[in-house]
This record gives C-alpha cells, sequence and structure tokens, in this order.
C-alpha cells in the first residue's frame, strides 16, 4: 500500500510541480506523519525534493524572495500595469497571476467598475480587496515559500471551470518560443489560467527577453497580447512571433490614487463554483437572475 501511494504520488508531483503534505493526507485518508515519511522515502531516491510543507520535481532552482523581485525594475512594471489597466474595460472578468508586475497591474485596476477578479496571489488579493466594486475570488492553496503565491491541485481544478475576459499572466523569462518559468510549482495553475481566459496578456519587463527558464508555460499561439517597456528594442521586439506592445517607463511614475468609491469595499471574500464553459458573472447579483 505504501508503495502504491508513493508511486502516485510522484505522478502528481509531475504531473502539478507541487504537492502538499496536507493535501496528501486528507486525500489518502492517512496521518500527515505518514505522507512525510513517503516524502523522505523520495527524497532519499531523488525522485522528488522537499519543499516547504510539500515536495517538488527535484533541482528546482530558488525562488527569488518577492521582496527583492518588487524593488525591481519598479518604474518599468508600473508604466507596463497602466498600459493594461488602459486595455481592460470596466465590467471586466479577469484572472491574475502572481507576481510583482501583476500587483502594479492589481493597483494601476482601482477606479475600475464591476470587475470580477480571481487570484492566486495574496497580495494581490489583499489589494483587490480594498477596492469598491469589486467581487473578488481566491481559489486557495498553501502559501508558496519566499513568495506570496497559494498553490494546491484542487484550487488549479477550479480555475478550469472558470470562463473569463482576460488572463494577466506573469513570466520569469520570455524567450522566441514563449513564457518560461524558474520553477514547477505555478505551472498547471498558469496554463489553467491561460485556458480560461478569451484573451491572454502577458506582462513582463524587457529584462525577462531573451532568456528561458527550467519550465516552459505556453507558446505564443495562446497569448493575445505581451506588454513590456521599451527597453526591448523595437528589431529584438520584431522577432517574437506574437503582437507586442512596448511602454515608456517614467521615471517618478508613481502608483495611482485610489478613485473614491461609492460602494463600500467588500470584507468578504465570496465562493463561487462555475460550471465549465460558463462565463464568471462580473456582478454577484447576476447570477441570481
Amino acid at each position: 500500500m505504501g508503495k502504491q501511494r508513493r508511486e502516485e504520488i510522484l505522478r502528481r508531483v509531475q504531473r502539478h510541480g507541487y504537492v502538499s503534505v496536507s493535501q496528501l493526507a486528507q486525500d489518502y485518508q492517512v496521518d500527515g506523519s505518514t505522507i512525510r515519511r513517503d516524502l523522505a522515502t523520495m527524497a532519499e531516491l531523488g525522485v522528488i525534493a522537499r519543499s516547504h510543507g510539500g515536495a517538488t520535481l527535484p533541482g528546482e532552482p530558488a525562488e527569488i524572495p518577492y521582496e527583492v523581485k518588487v524593488g525591481k525594475n519598479v518604474a518599468q512594471k508600473r508604466a507596463i500595469a497602466r498600459a493594461v489597466a488602459e486595455i481592460v474595460p470596466h465590467g471586466s472578468s479577469l484572472l491574475i497571476d502572481s507576481g510583482s508586475t501583476t500587483l502594479e497591474v492589481a493597483q494601476a485596476l482601482r477606479g475600475h467598475r464591476e470587475m470580477t477578479v480571481i487570484t492566486n496571489d495574496l497580495r494581490v488579493a489583499a489589494e483587490v480587496a480594498n477596492q469598491g466594486d469589486v467581487r473578488l475570488i481566491v481559489p486557495g492553496g498553501e502559501v508558496l515559500p519566499a513568495v506570496y503565491t497559494l498553490a494546491s491541485e484542487r484550487s488549479v481544478d477550479l480555475i478550469r471551470e472558470f470562463h473569463v475576459d482576460y488572463a494577466v499572466l506573469a513570466a520569469d523569462a520570455v524567450d522566441t518560443q514563449g513564457i518560461t518559468n524558474t520553477n514547477s510549482n505555478e505551472v498547471s495553475m498558469k496554463r489553467a489560467m491561460v485556458r480560461a481566459a478569451d484573451e491572454v496578456l502577458v506582462v513582463a519587463d524587457s529584462s525577462k527577453f531573451g532568456h528561458t527558464a527550467l519550465v516552459r508555460i505556453t507558446g505564443f499561439d495562446d497569448v493575445d497580447l505581451v506588454v513590456t517597456d521599451d527597453g526591448l528594442d523595437a528589431d529584438r521586439a520584431a522577432a517574437y512571433p506574437v503582437q507586442i506592445r512596448r511602454v515608456h517607463p517614467e521615471p517618478a511614475l508613481q502608483p495611482p490614487q485610489t478613485v473614491p468609491q461609492e460602494q463600500a469595499p467588500r470584507t468578504v471574500m465570496e465562493p463561487a463554483v462555475v460550471p465549465t464553459g460558463a462565463r464568471v458573472p462580473t456582478n454577484p447579483q447576476s447570477a441570481a437572475e
């Protein structure tokens, strides 16, 4: 029984990139200590790597701490975020990926009305929760170390049930084949976001271009627009088989000011399960009509 369970756990790690002790214990109806022993055995064999609260594929590079990411290329990220805010109309439904650039996007969307935002990033969720007239959905999961990303297999399954207008996707690296990530923990979530959206917007500052990270998320066939800064010159941008919008960062660019709202911010996150293929309503009342 233990050998069969470990084989199944390995398949789950290979499929999802990350598994948590608590979810495995619940799924297999065993104590957490049993799962930890399983993972220790598998780690000794070299087929998985232990991580905070779970396991990943072996050879995962260290995640750059969020505090480091958020302080880099700030003007570029804010210019990118404002460009996305100009693209996304009021009343839209969005999946917002985890990352420092996507946090800037969440801040730039202040003042947009009748929005639905689904995110796996705690800081993005906190930013959106303080905005009025926004429906916020957080799928849940365990927080990955060094970042503020929530990850679990069940949250990925929930994302697959949504149908939204836009997915705003971050990237650790962008090459001419598509976008890649430094680790596999978030791969399943990112891919599910791509499939759930009518339009996929990739946000990445120019320092991310011309590099390839460990895990490929998607090719450009699934991407509608890449928004970056003009540190990527026109000649280099032309080498990428996707529409790229280059924006000029202003050194003194500050986050947008909060627009006064008539409606008070939500204090309770509303759960939602949407049948496959059904669009997420941007107004909670519309679901009942």
